[in-house]
């Protein structure tokens, strides 16, 4: 046989032993897509949006308007087919043409003009006083204007509270305002590409119905209602780290339009304070900023556009408000009243008098609609209060007549839902809904009797009237929220049913693996059930457990520190009775304590840049300038160690270049902070180019490491026979290949984050050895495998991920980090930016450095055959997506369970959505490193 011959069948081999160990691996990878799909599809279903629009010839059955005879029953509010056909006809919108000839529709038009200001994630505490509160915030009363306006007498301006449904994206919290439904979990992933709301809603009535649309600012609506406006100053909103430009824009374009006739309803939408609060944190100087900037801006927005509302004759029943009041800074009576975000759609159309679309299930909040209607005044003395109690009695009956078309509206809603969807209301739901409808229209029928011979109808009938509508509509609102989304059970079963499948065949993989192992090399082991794998499967099903419930997932940070102390004490159990390993036992408990206080700061990283904090006393102070060297000191100290690491042998090859690309991208790194100081007062071009320029070069050395490492591994020939020292130079090659670009986008925590990494790694990597079992020739186990230190190393893999400020839920990402390097907003590329961050610590970087775990000393005097190592290799790798997957498994049991909890789409989901994508990012990443590596 020729050398080229033997070459080739020697090649073959190899690829063929490769294959045996891999193809495990994309099999399960496989099986866990295909159960994710399945349980998703059953689990985030969106509710049927309806393809029906109301139009003002709708209300011509309605029965709110009959005077002779008493509303009809609960089958006679059903929408007949010939409506239904109209209605279901969406006409082509041509805004320009519309004309304003119509004055009145459904119900009388209370306003003719509005403006509405969309100050993002404005939360309560921006805008009530302090005295509301326990304890006294940096961020509170940096809006006095509202509160003094709020507060004058006679005034008729309210502060209420606003309360939305989960979840709370900007797409789902404009979808519930101007559809007056509950947007489900399942658009969260749209909120990166909006698409258009096609299903009736507020702007499109407006359009309809003539009404001129003016809308600036976030170019989300732009999105959502593409052919909507009279006119639009759309500017872009994803790049979280401009503050400015948004707000700009709306600031040049709103008080110019104040003058302007040209529009009927006028929308800003401001931005300024939530990319300030997702860059900098709630407690940082450019909130405060924008908080007074908005002071102004509303400051000088009343005083150019004053609304010219009628004088109040009297006030609305105390029964109709939710208001609480306590005394302001300045010892004024201030109430604040709550508002339903549910609530806004069909509010705005009543007091525009246009439909109210088809959808929505909320209902008209009577403080707003009499503060808008002029009808609003509690604060005037007894003698002016009520003028004639008719005035009063007038209001009540306005209002009533509203609701009565309100509910005539949800009801039809809900009839045409529940036989338009393949599941929709239950019978008894239905039957429940139509009896309390029932109710409250035979009221409302003597009510017109009474009328109609004269009679004045007596308050409390009023009162009684508008309470049998209020528990119609609120029913109809508990009933959505409970019942909304439509869990298909079947699809849901059959996820899980695959998701079981591939934890038997990751249990089969492991085994064979295992019984290959000990067939192969009986001289390095027994095969007796340790401690540590007792230990090892009790933790991964106490984590496992804790997602049953909603309190340990809020903790699960804590939790996962709490199981790795445990781990640790185990170590000093068997640390004492073999008298060694003492240093290392201490140093990673000292460690798992610093953890622990690392994830109480957690949320607070979110804060983390460049910009100042509120601490201003502290300025000068000697901490100020250690949180400025002290990343640049542990950035060094990781570039020597990278240095030091490779002249510990000549077998390095490639993967020393690699390395020094690194250590490079470490120093580019260092002079980013150094022009991103704002202490030093570059100049602004130097800033400008630094800012963007060096991240973009740091991420190109990334990359071209990456593809130098799989070049390598492709036609590269192996020139030693130390199979395990090969693997510890890749592992080392990759992870610095990685690191850079993790730490930059981590920011200044970066490099202190992965010098902890580093030691509970090594920690982790030589304990792994205390419980060994010695071979039987006396020589030590290299090859002895402890399931606990791969059990400690996915622990604290998880630490990380909550050390880092992160944690499971959409607030909890660090959308900055996607636009370090760039300004403009490319979806692949910020996304890849954004998973990098979120992942870095948590899944990368321990999942390619899991081969560390083959021993102590990747040089030593043993030379281990390649088949020994892959079969290590596999072991390792197959152990931790088995403890990955399992933890998986509970957060589905997890979410089944709880699918109809008040907290499902608010806790339960997004944990859910955060450990299918690092489930899958797991396996892809074990794919790609069983590539690698063997």
């Amino acid at each position: 046989m020729s050398k080229c011959e033997e070459k080739e069948n020697k090649m073959g081999t190899l690829r063929n032993d490769k294959w045996r160990h891999v193809w495990p691996f994309f099999t399960i990878m496989l099986l866990h897509c295909v159960a994710i799909l399945l349980f998703t599809r059953g689990f985030l279903l969106t509710r049927t949006e309806l393809p029906h629009f109301s139009h003002c010839s709708d209300i011509s059955k309605c029965p709110c308007f009959s005077s002779s005879s008493p509303s009809p029953l609960v089958g006679d509010t059903e929408v007949e087919e010939e409506d239904l056909t109209a209605a279901t006809r969406r006409p082509d919108l041509n805004v320009a043409n519309q004309s304003h000839q119509q004055t009145r529709c459904w119900t009388r038009p209370a306003v003719d003009r509005l403006i509405i200001i969309v100050l993002d994630a404005l939360r309560f505490d921006f805008v009530a006083p302090s005295t509301f509160f326990e304890e006294k915030r940096p961020w509170m009363d940096k809006l006095p204007v509202l509160q003094e306006l709020a507060s004058r007498q006679g005034s008729s301006t309210k502060i209420f509270k606003a309360i939305a449904d989960p979840p709370t994206t900007s797409l789902q919290r404009l979808k519930g305002l101007t559809t007056g439904g509950l947007p489900t979990f399942i658009d969260v992933g749209n909120s990166f590409g909006a698409p258009a709301i096609l299903e009736d809603n507020l702007i499109y009535q407006l359009a309809q119905n003539g009404k001129r649309v003016l809308m600036m600012g976030d170019d989300t609506w732009l999105q959502l209602f593409p052919h909507h406006f009279e006119k639009s100053y759309p500017f872009p909103s994803f790049n979280v780290k401009d503050l400015h430009t948004v707000d700009n824009g709306c600031i040049d374009h709103l008080f110019p339009s104040l003058y302007q006739e040209d529009w009927d309803v006028l929308i800003a939408h401001f931005l300024g304070v939530d990319h300030a609060g997702h860059i900098y944190g709630v407690d940082s100087s450019p909130m405060i900023e924008k908080l007074e900037q908005y002071n102004g801006i509303i400051d000088v927005e009343t005083s150019i556009f004053a609304m010219s509302l009628k004088d109040p004759p009297c006030s609305i029943p105390a029964e109709l408000d939710t208001s609480f009041c306590k005394l302001d800074l300045d010892g004024n009576e201030l109430c604040i009243g709550t508002f339903q975000q549910l609530d806004f759609a069909v509010t705005i159309s009543a007091l525009l008098g246009i439909p109210f679309p088809f959808a929505s299930i909320g209902h008209v909040n009577p403080q707003l609609y009499a503060l808008a209607a002029g009808t609003w005044n509690p604060e005037s003395s007894e003698e002016n209060k009520c003028h004639h109690k008719s005035n009063l009695r007038g209001w009540m009956q306005s209002y009533l007549d509203v609701l009565c078309i309100n509910a005539w509206q949800v009801k039809r809603f809900i009839d045409v839902y529940s036989a338009s969807s393949v599941i929709g209301f239950s019978s008894e739901d239905i039957s429940r809904i139509g009896h309390m409808y029932t109710l409250a229209a035979d009221s409302r029928s003597l009510n017109i009797k009474d009328s109609l011979y004269g009679n004045e109808t007596q308050f409390p009938v009023l009162k009684r009237q508008i309470d049998a509508y209020f528990a119609l509509l609120q029913s109809v609102a508990d009933l959505a929220r409970s019942k909304w989304t439509e869990f298909d059970l079947r699809m849901m079963a059959v996820g899980f049913g695959v998701m079981l499948t591939s934890l038997v065949i990751h249990y089969v993989a492991i085994k064979r693996a295992y019984d290959i192992y000990r067939a192969s090399f009986p001289t390095l082991g027994n095969s007796g059930i340790s401690s540590g794998l007792v230990l090892a499967i009790f933790v991964v099903a106490v984590r496992a457990c804790s997602f049953l419930s909603n309190s340990y997932i809020l903790e699960e940070g804590k939790v996962a520190i709490f199981l790795l102390a445990t781990t640790g004490i185990a170590n000093i159990r068997h640390s004492i009775m073999k008298m060694k390993m003492a240093f290392e036992v201490v140093l990673l408990l000292k460690l798992i304590s610093v953890l622990r206080f690392s994830i109480d700061l957690g949320p607070a990283k979110q804060g983390i840049g460049s910009a100042g904090t509120l601490n201003s006393d502290y300025e000068g102070h000697l901490s100020v300038y250690m949180a400025e060297i002290v990343p640049m000191l542990a950035l060094f100290l990781l570039a020597y160690l990278l240095y030091k690491t490779t002249q510990n042998s000549s077998c390095w090859g490639i993967s020393k270049c690699v390395i020094l690309g690194s250590i490079l991208s470490y120093v580019l790194i260092a002079i980013y902070w150094v022009i991103e100081c704002k202490k030093l007062n570059l100049p602004p071009e130097l800033q400008s180019v630094g800012k963007s320029r060096i991240p973009q070069t740091i991420y190109g050395i990334g990359l071209g490491q990456l593809v130098l490492l799989t070049l390598d591994q492709l036609f590269s020939v192996e020139k030693t026979t130390d199979s395990k020292g090969r693997v510890f130079v890749k592992t080392v090659a990759m992870l610095s290949a990685w690191s850079s670009t993790v730490i930059i986008l981590l920011g200044k925590q970066g490099p202190t984050i992965a010098l902890a990494s580093i030691i509970g790694g090594w920690c982790i990597m030589t304990l792994q050895s205390l419980e060994g079992n010695e071979a039987k020739d006396g020589t030590s186990p290299v090859l002895t495998f402890n399931p606990l230190s791969v059990t400690q190393w996915s622990l604290f893999a998880v630490c990380l991920f909550f050390c880092t400020g992160h944690w499971c839920a959409f607030d909890g990402l660090r959308y900055g980090a996607a636009f370090i390097g760039f300004d403009e907003f490319i979806l692949i590329r910020q996304a890849i930016l954004l998973t990098i961050d979120t992942f870095g610590f948590s899944h990368i970087l321990p999942i390619f450095g899991l081969p560390v775990l083959l021993g102590n000393n990747p040089f030593s005097q043993y030379n281990l055959e390649k088949q020994s190592v892959f079969l290590k290799l596999s072991f390792v790798y197959l152990m931790y997506g088995l403890i990955m997957a399992t933890s998986v498994t509970f957060t589905i049991i997890c979410v089944t369970i709880h699918r109809r909890h008040l907290m499902v789409w608010g806790l339960f989901a997004p944990k859910f959505v955060f450990d299918v994508v690092g489930l899958v990012l797991t396996d892809a990443l074990i794919c790609m490193a069983s590539l690698y590596y063997f």
